[in-house]
């Protein structure tokens, strides 16, 4: 019996060895395709480095980018949007200090005069405002319709200053108010003063406010002569005192100056160029 079964195995064997060898000449065998699965990795990890690349770039190079691109970040999103940036500081808001712009300056008798215009950030509660009123004090200068500090709480203040020589500064042209006016065509504000603080220089400086878009303002003397105000930036040893200049935290219009010849004093004012055409003419106040 154990030699039956021995013969039988090994018939078995053989039949599936037979087998085994027939399907094997039905099959191609070929070299592995070792090109293709390099090339399939390859592309794989250039995916994974340009996705990686991308999110470096967004997250630290644009600041809050996952909240303005939907990106998800764990629900953080929402979050980082709604935060409210911190107001700004009274010092940030020009309180205390105002922000100064020069708008001409000059000899008059061998004493340098000059004209600035001075811009204080509305204080936004009653100890703000009360440091503000003392520091005005300070200058020597006077809100307009502001009896007490708390009068100035969310108004905007300024002030056109005119000196001369070593003496303190003296405010001709000042306002108090909420909300900026915006100036438009021939729009106009003015107010004749003098260069020095005798008599014989009353009427030869005027100082005003103009739009924007204003190219050109006229000043007329009593005596036919006129001086040409137009947009200036800088100083130069040619200037006359007359220009149209951006005055730093004014929104809404420019300022200008016009200044006499000696011997003459202010008769009137005009806007010649509200936008570069039209012609309007504007008394001013002495």
């Amino acid at each position: 019996m154990n030699a039956d079964r021995e013969m039988n195995d090994m018939t078995t064997q053989t039949d599936i060895a037979l087998l085994l060898a027939d399907a094997a000449d039905g099959v191609e065998i070929g070299t592995a395709p070792v090109q293709a699965v390099l090339r399939g990795g390859r592309r794989r990890r250039a995916r994974r480095w340009a996705v990686a690349s991308a999110t470096a770039l967004v997250v630290t190079g644009t600041t809050g980018a996952l909240a303005v691109t939907g990106l998800p970040d764990g629900g953080h999103a929402d979050r980082q949007a709604n935060v409210a940036k911190p107001p700004a500081s009274a010092e940030a808001r020009h309180v205390y200090e105002p922000q100064r712009t020069e708008l001409a300056r000059g000899v008059y008798k061998g004493k340098e005069w000059h004209v600035a215009v001075q811009v204080w950030g509305a204080p936004r509660n009653e100890d703000e405002a009360a440091r503000q009123f003392d520091a005005m004090g300070e200058l020597g200068l006077r809100p307009a319709d502001a009896h007490r500090a708390a009068d100035l709480v969310g108004k905007t203040s300024y002030f056109a200053t005119r000196g001369w020589g070593e003496n303190q500064p003296q405010q001709v042209m000042f306002n108090s108010f909420k909300k900026f006016e915006r100036f438009s065509g021939a729009d106009m504000q003015s107010v004749a003063t003098r260069l020095g603080y005798g008599g014989e220089s009353s009427g030869r400086l005027v100082v005003g406010i103009v739009a924007k878009t204003a190219r050109q303002v006229t000043c007329h003397w009593k005596d036919g002569t006129t001086s040409v105000a137009e947009p200036a930036e800088g100083f130069s040893a040619h200037d006359t005192g007359s220009a149209i200049r951006v005055v730093d935290g004014f929104q809404g219009a420019n300022w200008f100056t016009c200044v006499a010849p000696e011997g003459t004093s202010y008769a009137s004012a005009e806007v010649t160029k509200p936008d570069g055409t039209a012609y309007a003419s504007v008394e001013v106040t002495k």
